[in-house]
């Protein structure tokens, strides 16, 4: 059986529950919808209920029509009312032109080539975590490795000092993570966070990282500084700055999605190499060109965000079935990337595999993910300087998952190592 597959209960997992996902990511259940009923309706306890696209071609349609799916009502499961929507909106939530706008003001920071730029800079970020972690022989990967590296990234990114970016990460875990106990006590689905529902995530995390927000914005006002958070409050090209509101929202934002994604790749392409040797091996001899596809092999198999929500604009026809004007629609683009369709044996990694139409970072259309350049020069470094110094990689017991069905997440991936 491949390392990706773990066993599963029998049946069709319940997409809409975290618990589905604690074990394992129910990849049988995915399979078997892709095959069966790639339009599939899941009830929800007390929300509306919602579409589970889960074929790869689905996807992307869906992903490129914002037209007739539109990110307004939200991205993920959660329902909410205006006021919320209004209170919590970011450019994710929202479709060109509005997004555009918005998205303008950071593209060039987060460009290919703007991200070049960085290289040396993740490899001594790299460097240094590694020197510390590597003073043992057994360790917990994500404490150790996943989590410093794209939370010094950020600072540096932000221009906040590492303290600072550290206690953003907690931050953004608590609000990312507000399914999973561990990392807060306000769990979204076992507890009542009404008094929060105006803040992102519905998290009171979210109201810290809004005060702290506002102060960096005072520090920065007539005085810039070479930071996005700098960029942030420039004008945008028609003269106009965002508001206090947006800035806020764009700025929680950076902060979670900047942090989680590469987490969670980090640890899960990690987890991969110490469980399956031979791929570890085939990396410690790579040249340039099977890095490039390793890594988006890895990433297809990593999905660190497993789904993005659309809402129908108006009925539409798909594979028999007719989605209504304001259904929820869930593309699960962590089906996709192992959609037998597109991949050859999708649940064994290629390092190889070339052409690579991997999706966790979506696929096409105007929401793919603003920072992908970036993740990708931050999990190619960490696993170029652990190959280049690490001679063997081992489990050292059982990881653990995050309670989530939107993070594909390991908290916990206790590793051994000789050096």
């Amino acid at each position: 059986m491949s390392a990706l597959l773990s066993p599963e209960p029998e049946g069709i997992a319940d997409l809409s529950s975290h618990d589905s996902f604690v074990d394992c990511v129910p990849h049988r259940t995915f399979e078997a919808l892709r095959r069966d009923d790639p339009v599939s309706w899941f009830d929800e306890r007390d929300a509306s209920g919602f579409w589970a696209i889960t074929r790869h071609e689905d996807i992307v349609n869906v992903s490129r029509n914002f037209r007739q799916f539109t990110t307004r009502h939200g991205i993920r499961l959660e329902e909410m009312t205006e006021e919320e929507r209004i209170a919590r909106l970011t450019m994710m939530e929202q479709d060109p032109p509005e997004h555009t706008r918005l998205r303008r003001l950071v593209n060039r920071t987060f460009s290919r080539r703007f991200i070049e730029t960085y290289r040396d800079r993740v490899r001594a970020i790299v460097s240094r975590v590694l020197d510390e972690a590597l003073t043992q022989d057994e360790f917990d990967c994500v404490d150790a490795i996943a989590k410093p590296l794209p939370m010094l990234m950020l600072a540096g990114v932000l221009g906040v000092s590492e303290e600072d970016g550290a206690w953003l990460a907690d931050k953004g875990d608590e609000m990312m993570a507000n399914s999973d106990p561990d990392f807060t006590d306000h769990v979204v689905d076992q507890t009542d966070t009404d008094a929060f529902r105006l803040m992102p995530f519905r998290s009171p995390a979210g109201a810290e990282v809004f005060e702290y927000a506002e102060r960096q914005a005072a520090l920065r006002r007539g005085k810039p500084r070479d930071d996005v958070i700098s960029i942030l409050l420039e004008p945008d090209r028609d003269g106009e700055p965002l508001t206090d509101h947006e800035f806020k929202n764009f700025f929680t934002l950076l902060v979670v999605a900047g942090n989680d994604t590469t987490r969670y790749a980090v640890a899960s392409s990690v987890d991969l190499l110490a469980r399956e040797p031979r791929l570890f091996e085939q990396l410690q001899g790579a040249d340039d060109a099977l890095w490039n596809t390793a890594v988006e092999e890895l990433l297809r198999i990593s999905s660190p965000t497993m789904h993005f929500r659309r809402t129908a604009v108006e009925d539409f026809e798909m594979h028999g079935r007719t989605i209504a004007a304001g259904d929820k629609v869930i593309l699960w683009f962590i089906s996709g990337n192992f959609d037998d369709r597109v991949f050859d044996d999708p649940y064994d990694a290629d390092f190889a595999r070339d052409p690579n139409p991997q999706m966790a970072f979506g696929r096409g259309g105007p929401h793919l993910c603003l920072g992908l350049w970036l993740a990708r020069l931050e999990l190619r470094i960490v696993l170029e300087e652990l190959t280049r110094r690490v001679r063997t990689l081992r489990p050292a017991g059982q990881a653990l998952r995050l309670r989530s069905n939107f993070i594909n997440g390991i908290k916990y991936l206790p590793v051994s190592v000789t050096c």
